[in-house]
């Protein structure tokens, strides 16, 4: 506890041990407020960890108007929370924790040992130093007819007073590390609306690949190429295909868009580009030339450095009739059409979409039919691409929820 703290300090209850609730805990206890923090699992930031497995991507270095339009219809909202806590911010205040940083080429940041456990034992370290009290599989269960909050763990049920409560409960994907979306039904009970939960940032499914696609290619990466849909420029990069559909980060960069359509229109079409650096003109020109006594896979790859995934795929998706017409042949390189019929489960999504709205929720994130109780994090009804946008917004927001709450501490 900090020395100026209260002598006797209220206390608040967090539920939800992820990045939104640990930064809420943050702001609170360093104002001397006793806070207890709840979490189902047997630790907590587990989803946080996994995140950085292969590379611990904090946030990006995108110069601000850029970054704030990446929350697309949330914008407004998730700008209006960077206003005091953007990617800046956040980068000081991971070096405050001992921990340094850098931008990779593709701007996104990084810890410099690119691991996110040394930068959750540095901030569990601070927040116990603060008398943060962290209590492992607990389990939130609503409330009593009284307003309580309903607790269970191993000993069974028990019912906790708090002055005021943030629920920093996640989406509903990764189930298995906390986040399963069990809040919905407990908040839509106490009249509160929720937008529904949907996968963002997640795989898609087409209608069936052939057989012979599936046990070939199935995991096989396509990699300098690029997606687009009608009307949008394309996106460079690369993703998987898969027994089912296409995963990876050039889909997740289009996973919104892809799921309205499908959700408007049953299906949704994204156009592949295989070789997004060769003009149609230079690539009819070369497709044109005799090919003799070679076969087309043959032909494919002297003239245009197509094989393997890349013309298994091509085969799949053009009329074999267009294999002897090179102009449209080079039209279907260019401009592959892949229809995409469902998204993956939500369970296996990078994150959520949907959730709380924002016109539920005051400037501070407290509900406005249940004064007193807060929310934050990926519960809330925003999404963002991959690339530090997530985490930004999550530890952003629990930044003012905490603020919320020392402000409804005072007043009430």
């Amino acid at each position: 506890m900090t020395a100026d703290a209260p002598a006797h300090p209220k206390q608040v209850a967090i539920i939800g041990g992820g990045p939104a609730g640990l930064m809420a805990a943050e702001v609170l206890a360093l104002a001397g407020v006793k806070v207890e923090l709840f979490d189902a699992m047997p630790s907590v930031g587990r989803k946080f960890l996994l995140a950085g497995v292969g590379g611990m991507n904090i946030t990006h270095s995108e110069a601000k108007p850029a970054f704030i339009q990446r929350y697309a219809e949330r914008s407004a909202e998730i700008g209006q929370l960077l206003t005091e806590f953007d990617a800046d911010a956040l980068r000081n205040w991971i070096h405050e924790l001992g921990i340094e940083t850098f931008v990779g080429t593709s701007g996104r940041v990084f810890p410099t040992d690119m691991k996110a456990a040394p930068l959750l034992r540095a901030w569990l370290k601070r927040l116990r130093e603060h008398n943060v009290s962290i209590h492992t599989r607990y389990r939130w269960l609503g409330w009593t007819a009284d307003g309580q909050l309903r607790m269970s763990n191993s000993d069974g049920e028990f019912h906790l007073t708090a002055d005021a409560t943030l629920l920093a409960l996640g989406g509903a994907s990764w189930a298995r590390l906390g986040s399963d979306g069990a809040w919905v039904e407990l908040l839509q009970n106490r009249g509160v609306q929720i937008s529904p939960l949907q996968p963002s940032n997640c795989g898609f499914e087409v209608a069936g690949w052939s057989p012979f696609l599936q046990d070939k290619f199935a995991g096989a990466p396509l990699k300098n190429v690029s997606l687009n849909m009608s009307g949008q420029p394309p996106r460079q990069g690369e993703f998987v295909l898969t027994a089912k559909g296409i995963e990876g980060s050039l889909v997740y960069a289009l996973s919104a868009k892809i799921r309205e359509q499908i959700n408007q229109h049953g299906s949704a079409t994204v156009y592949l580009d295989l070789l997004p650096h060769n003009d149609i003109n230079s690539l009819e020109k070369a497709l044109s030339k005799p090919r003799g006594s070679h076969s087309m896979a043959k032909h494919l790859h002297r003239q245009a450095n197509i094989d393997g995934v890349k013309a298994g795929l091509l085969r799949e998706l053009t009329a074999p009739e267009l294999f002897q017409q090179p102009e449209k042949l080079a039209q279907a390189i260019k401009a592959l059409p892949i229809t995409l019929v469902k998204p993956r489960p939500l369970d296996e999504a990078i994150s959520t979409a949907g959730g709380v709205p924002f016109s539920e929720l005051n400037q501070q994130l407290m509900l406005n039919k249940l004064p007193g109780t807060f929310c934050a994090g990926e519960m809330l009804d925003w999404e963002a691409p991959t690339g530090g946008y997530l985490l930004t917004a999550c530890f952003a927001s629990g930044r003012q929820a905490g603020l919320g709450m020392l402000d409804w501490l005072e007043n009430c």
